[in-house]
């Protein structure tokens, strides 16, 4: 082993006891030389090396750096590690640049709300609902304690004021629009002050957090006292002249958003779940999320994109081929509400009894043939007189002409007078507006005819794809 010279020493770790073992035999240990043993060495650069052969390199060593370099000919290659090192430095990058670019724009529109909040809160002056922080929601609900109602726009949350004013808040999901819809509630519900239309008492409005305070309606929805099916207030149908009470108020609360307010508010959503009951059973028209302010007198709306629930929805509101929108649009939705209050539709059940009619053909045909008081379940007089001229007025309000159906003032009139004096609608699904220049959604003037109830013109577009 004298001529042997080794190049690189390196020094490799056995046990303490084997190496007192093995130095104790001095033949043992020069046997153990001779034989030979397998010693595996890793360079500490191999991994840099084997990346430089995978693009054609050869591997170097830099004395300076002290590291290896990759050459190809006579230049520098750029090894896959540091090509893949780039790359990640490029999609950070682009990503940081990214989530810089939408955290600007969303500061862009949250000073854009802002400014409209704002606004609404100048515009509103004393009727300006109060701006709450989040801090105060947590603190109002108990930290979110109470919860008694969800849906696709939030969660509902019990509260109390400060004043001890017991309050339903509800917290919209964070998901749940750019913050338009929440402005154009505010704005909405902050000019209005009626019996009949639920009181915001406050609001807040922070960042992504949104939460509108209304007063709270111990009874809940009036979805809870018409549909009894499969609902937990099954025995909770409500008597006829209750019934008929609740449709005389949203009819006026409807008829002061259409012609009380300084500025005409049309609804666009009424249907059960946005009808509130206080203790008392007085209703509430609420959720004023897709409603539209118009000057007072503007006949037609000019509006982008469909509103409503379906089942509720004016024709015109999805078509221009059945006249132009406008608050007729609530009159529609308002008689699908009350007929189906009175038990002559169910616009979510789908085994309807009436399979080889549609609706509302069957109802004309039980009013026809005097069926419809005993259908819906009315047994006195009274309770028969109430059912009939509620179905009367609802027959009216869903004429698929908008001249055609009356307004909210008529309707009130309709209902406090005496059922003699009401006349059979014609039916709506045999007729339909014609179709002109001037029922176009931006210019047209349509005619009022509410005092004469007169006939629809002729059927002139296709029906079977209405869904009423």
């Amino acid at each position: 082993m004298s001529g042997v010279k080794c190049k690189i020493e390196t020094t490799v770790p056995i046990l303490k006891t084997a190496a007192a073992k093995l130095f104790a035999n001095r033949s043992l240990f020069q046997e153990a030389i001779m034989e030979g043993f397998n010693v595996n060495y890793t360079h500490p650069y191999d991994d840099e090396c084997a990346k430089c052969l995978e693009v054609n390199g050869g591997c170097g060593f830099d004395s300076h750096s002290s590291k290896p370099v990759c050459f190809c000919g006579d230049r520098v290659c750029v090894m896959s590690g540091i090509l893949s090192g780039v790359t990640s430095a490029i999609v950070f990058i682009v990503c940081m640049v990214y989530a810089s670019k939408k955290e600007v724009l969303f500061f862009k529109k949250y000073k854009k709300n802002e400014i409209d909040i704002q606004e609404v809160i100048t515009n509103n002056g004393w009727m300006a609902p109060k701006r709450y922080s989040y801090s105060d929601v947590k603190k109002m609900t108990h930290w979110f304690k109470d919860q008694i109602g969800k849906g696709g726009y939030g969660t509902v949350y019990r509260g109390k004021l400060p004043d001890g004013l017991l309050v339903a808040v509800k917290v919209l999901s964070e998901s749940k629009g750019n913050g338009e819809d929440f402005i154009n509630e505010v704005a909405s519900i902050g000019r209005t002050s009626h019996v009949n239309i639920v009181t915001l008492c406050g609001f807040c409005y922070e960042r992504d957090k949104r939460a509108l305070i209304y007063e709270f309606m111990p009874n809940g929805s009036l979805d809870n006292f018409i549909r009894k099916q499969g609902s937990e207030m099954a025995n909770s149908r409500l008597e006829w002249k209750k019934l008929s009470e609740i449709a005389v108020g949203i009819a006026r609360g409807l008829e002061y958003l259409h012609r009380g307010c300084n500025t005409r508010i049309v609804h666009f959503d009424i249907k059960p779940q946005n009808i509130l009951l206080d203790k008392d059973f007085c209703p509430k028209v609420a959720d004023f999320g897709l409603a539209k302010l118009c000057k007072t007198k503007e006949s037609i709306v000019s509006m982008l994109g469909t509103r409503g629930t379906v089942g509720y929805i004016a024709p015109e509101v999805f078509s221009w081929n059945f006249g132009g929108v406008s608050h007729k649009s609530d009159v529609y939705s308002y008689g699908m509400l009350v007929l189906e209050m009175v038990g002559a539709r169910k616009n979510l059940d789908s085994a309807v009894s009436h399979t080889s009619e549609m609706f509302p053909h069957y109802v004309y045909k039980d009013l026809e043939l005097d069926k419809d008081e005993n259908a819906f379940g009315a047994t006195t007089e009274e309770e028969k007189q109430i059912a009939r001229k509620m179905v009367l007025i609802s027959l009216w309000c869903i004429q698929i002409n908008p001249s055609d159906r009356p307004s909210m003032s008529k309707v009130v009139e309709m209902l406090e007078g005496p059922l003699h004096s009401l006349q059979i609608a014609p039916k709506p699904l045999l007729f339909s507006p014609t179709i002109a220049a001037e029922d176009s959604m931006t210019t047209s003037q349509p005619s009022e005819t509410e005092d004469s109830m007169t006939t629809s013109k002729p059927l002139r577009v296709s029906l079977r794809h209405i869904g009423i």
